[in-house]
């Protein structure tokens, strides 16, 4: 009996044994499994298609054609294969990339956002472009190039960040390639040779490690930040063209002088290349560069182009033994499993001791991969596109005008540039392209081109304009008006039609279409009378802030009356056009709302004050609701005058809601920005 008990027992502790062992074994193997993979060969096996944070990818896609076409379609995939938390959003106006965008279902993660602010040669701006990935709903925002690939460690990245205590941003250099003949799967999970047989994960391995080449450009830059309450840096960003400059680097730069975020370089656990495209993008030179703009441009641009960092003192991200760790290169400092509690470090440092042999190991690794990389301002500069300034009034015409030979013409002096810019939002907003600036100064040039706006600037126009004393009844304002009847008349002689429309005007649907309907030989023009019954062609009622002239021979002879009297008169142009057109004390008149000048046979028609109310119309400005109200008359525009000085004027409008551009950081307000309130003020 006792025998069989001790028997019993015997194989009751090797049962209690065997069971540790097995809950030991899983145990192991699921603590392994949850460690990040350890080398690249492991990556590319395992790509990460677990639930971890949203991921939004942004790129400013170039046309969906040809040799970039198919580098930019190989790179997206290879971003959504990474993980199905990934989403991606490409930055065009362009229909091929909507195509592209479209080619992967009604479902797909891919979308374009065309509603940030564009040059008008569709170049988009950085600025605008980081607002919208801010405004991003997913828990990461990445921006970077639109024909990087990425590889697995690159999601395994971005899942350890996220798992951060404090705010982050991080920033990886891509590496170029001279050839990568590979493609991916249907799936878009495996690389397939040019035999189409899966590629062996060694020899990709070998092929990348072997095949890539630093490479300064800017643009190749990857962001990564976490869409938390704090700002990525202090102050607003510059109107970056994006590729035209150092915008990656003038944020991460800011974001470290900042402070407020934990700023790392991971370009050491993030696996990026693209396909060296040095024979597809011109390069600027010196000499080119002296050909762009005026000196104040250049300068402008040039402070902001040839800014430089010193990054070998941001802390960098490492992998090893299957861990993250980040090390301060400089100072020589490991901090062990990456462990971050917020920007100090206290207490985490590890320095060069016998038992991190292996971690320090790791570590000089990558302290001599850095020394490698040498990217000079020289070289930085050479990787940019080229900027090509000025336009002429001529080039300007023929990119710009519609179907129809018809331009939207702003005249603007410095003073004004915030008005300019809510109504050139407002036309971005109703999808009008057909419009170019005339630049009365330097200042609003310089302006313009800085905001990407087709401008031409005007040699004959007064030097002395006041910036705040320019408004109705002075002799600013005088000398002025009288610039944009001379130009209106320079563009129809050209041979294109004119929409003449004040920045203080603000469209609320596109006025073309029922503009173009007059024809030949009719002059139509807003009616400045005030009064709600009556005649409204009265004399001196005849605002020359909004107005169509068809480009004709009848139309141009008028105007060069037109021109001519008002260069005699010590007035204002808009007394010239209605004592040229409609007489003087209206004699002229045919009707109550129509005039025919009587040499040319022009017939002047003064349009519907509900479609186009002047500032003093029915008090429609005095509304509690402007925007309702006209809205319900059917109004296309309404022009704020009747109203004394700049400063009134940007009130009223502000005030009124009527307003698009938010100064603050220099861009159009979109929807993603319209939940919170924007005061110029």
């Amino acid at each position: 009996m006792v025998n069989c008990q001790l028997k019993a027992l015997k194989i009751g502790l090797l049962m209690v044994w065997l069971c540790g062992f097995v809950l030991i074994s899983i145990s192991f193997y699921a603590s392994n499994q949850m460690l990040p993979p350890s080398s690249i060969k492991e990556q590319i096996k395992n790509p990460s298609n677990s639930v971890g944070p949203t991921v939004t990818i942004f790129a400013a896609a170039r046309p969906f054609i040809g040799l970039i076409g198919s580098r930019q379609s190989l790179a997206v995939r290879s971003w959504l294969g990474l993980s199905q938390d990934i989403r991606v959003i490409l930055f065009s106006q362009d229909p091929s990339v909507f195509s592209f965008a479209d080619s992967f279902g009604p479902d797909s993660r891919v979308s374009v956002e065309p509603h940030i602010d564009y040059t008008f040669l569709g170049t988009p701006f950085f600025h605008s472009m980081v607002a919208r990935a801010q405004a991003s709903d997913s828990d990461i925002s990445v921006l970077l190039d639109s024909e990087t690939i990425l590889f697995p460690d690159f999601i395994s990245t971005l899942n350890y960040a996220h798992k951060l205590d404090h705010d982050w941003l991080l920033f990886a250099s891509s590496r170029s390639m001279l050839d990568f003949p590979f493609q991916l799967d249907v799936d878009g999970q495996h690389w397939i040779g040019v035999n189409g047989q899966r590629i062996k994960t060694k020899k990709l391995q070998e092929f990348l490690s072997h095949g890539w080449r630093e490479h300064c450009d800017d643009k190749k830059v990857i962001m990564a930040w976490n869409n938390g309450d704090i700002p990525l840096h202090n102050g607003a960003l510059p109107p970056f063209l994006y590729g035209k400059g150092f915008h990656n680097i003038w944020v991460i730069n800011e974001a470290l002088s900042s402070n407020f975020r934990f700023v790392f370089d991971a370009s050491f656990t993030i696996s990026s290349f693209f396909v060296n495209s040095l024979d597809l993008y011109p390069k600027i030179e010196a000499r080119n560069w002296e050909n762009v703009g005026n000196s104040h441009l250049r300068a402008f641009y040039g402070s902001l182009f040839f800014r430089e960092a010193n990054y070998s003192t941001v802390i960098k991200l490492f992998e090893c033994t299957g861990h993250y760790h980040f090390g301060n290169t400089t100072e020589n400092i490991v901090f062990p499993f990456g462990s971050v509690k917020g920007l100090s470090f206290n207490g985490l440092e590890v320095r060069r001791f016998s038992n991190h042999k292996k971690l320090f190991g790791c570590f000089d690794k990558i302290k001599s991969l850095g020394k490698k990389v040498g990217c000079s301002r020289k070289n930085q500069s050479m990787s940019l596109e080229p900027l090509v300034l000025p336009f002429s009034l001529e080039i300007l015409l023929s990119m710009r005008a519609d179907h129809n030979k018809t331009i939207v013409l702003a005249v603007a002096g410095y003073s004004y540039k915030d008005m300019l810019m809510s109504w050139v939002c407002r036309l971005h907003h109703l999808q009008v392209s057909n419009f170019v600036v005339c630049a009365l100064d330097d200042d609003i040039y310089d302006f313009c081109v800085l905001q990407g706006l087709p401008v031409f600037r005007d040699r004959l126009a007064p030097r002395d304009i006041s910036y705040d004393d320019c408004h109705f009844g002075t002799n600013c304002f005088q000398r002025v008006t009288k610039v944009k009847s001379r130009v209106v008349l320079e563009i129809l002689k050209l041979g294109y039609n004119v929409l003449m429309s004040d920045v203080d005007v603000y469209w609320f649907k596109n006025p073309l279409p029922l503009l173009t309907t007059f024809g030949p030989a009719v002059f139509v023009a807003q009616s400045d009378e005030y009064k709600i019954t009556g005649p409204i062609n009265l004399p001196r009622r005849l605002n020359s802030g909004f107005y169509y002239a068809h480009s004709d021979s009848t139309t141009v002879a008028a105007f060069k009356k037109v021109v001519k009297h008002a260069s005699l008169s010590n007035l204002s142009e808009q007394p010239s056009f209605y004592d040229t057109l409609c007489g003087l004390n209206g004699s002229y008149r045919l009707n109550d709302d129509t005039c025919q000048e009587p040499e040319t046979n022009l017939t002047v028609h003064f349009l519907d004050r509900n479609l186009f109310p002047n500032g003093a119309y029915r008090d429609l400005w005095d509304s509690s609701n402007v925007s309702s109200t006209c809205t319900s008359i059917g109004c296309f525009v309404l022009h704020n005058n009747w109203i004394s000085g700049r400063q009134k004027k940007l009130e009223r409008q502000v005030s009124s809601g009527l307003w698009e551009y938010d100064t603050s950081t220099r861009m159009c307000l979109q929807s993603w920005q319209r939940s919170k309130p924007i005061s110029y003020f």
